[in-house]
């Protein structure tokens, strides 16, 4: 169960990355000059505006979106899922930084989440911590589920292909 939640995670993590490179956050107000017609001049945050162009101008931004958003939605899935059957100290830690990071990535791009709360840069880099503490849970979480019952080639394989799966089905 840890490897497929760990190549779920990988795959947020490629898709994120996409996203990284065309983000901007911030609150300075921006007027909308984007493909969008119905919100083009009107003024708007940084990180809005730029989760726009990623949805309208970037070839394959909102394609990545929703994979990111998918990846996400299995991984928290499955750590849900985990939870249950693992019943073990990283599942309930995976739950608290999953939960924690998907409100912290909605309200980075300052869109309904975050109209309750200013400051779209803190919850960016709230995203990337939790992100980095996800990783650390996952290996280590990972590494326990090996020591105790040793992984396969086979097995590897086969756990990226139910998180591809699940990724493209969902």
């Amino acid at each position: 169960m840890g490897e497929t939640l760990l190549f779920c995670f990988l795959f947020a993590l490629i898709t994120g990355g996409f996203l990284a490179f065309h983000f901007t956050p911030g609150d300075g107000l921006t007027v909308y000059d984007g493909a969008y017609e119905p919100l083009r001049g009107t003024p708007m945050s940084d990180a809005y505006a730029s989760t726009l162009r990623i949805s309208f101008d970037v070839d394959g931004g909102l394609s990545m979106r929703q994979l990111h958003h998918k990846s996400l939605f299995v991984l928290i899935l499955g750590v849900c899922v985990w939870v249950v059957l693992a019943r073990h100290r990283y599942a309930i830690a995976a739950v608290a930084l999953c939960v924690t990071g998907g409100i912290a990535g909605y309200a980075s791009t300052d869109d309904v989440l975050s109209a309750y709360v200013a400051g779209t840069i803190w919850w960016y880099a709230l995203h990337l911590v939790l992100a980095l503490a996800m990783i650390a849970v996952l290996v280590k979480a990972s590494l326990w589920e090996a020591a105790r019952r040793p992984r396969t080639l086979g097995l590897m394989a086969l756990a990226l292909c139910v998180a591809l799966l699940m990724i493209y089905w969902i």
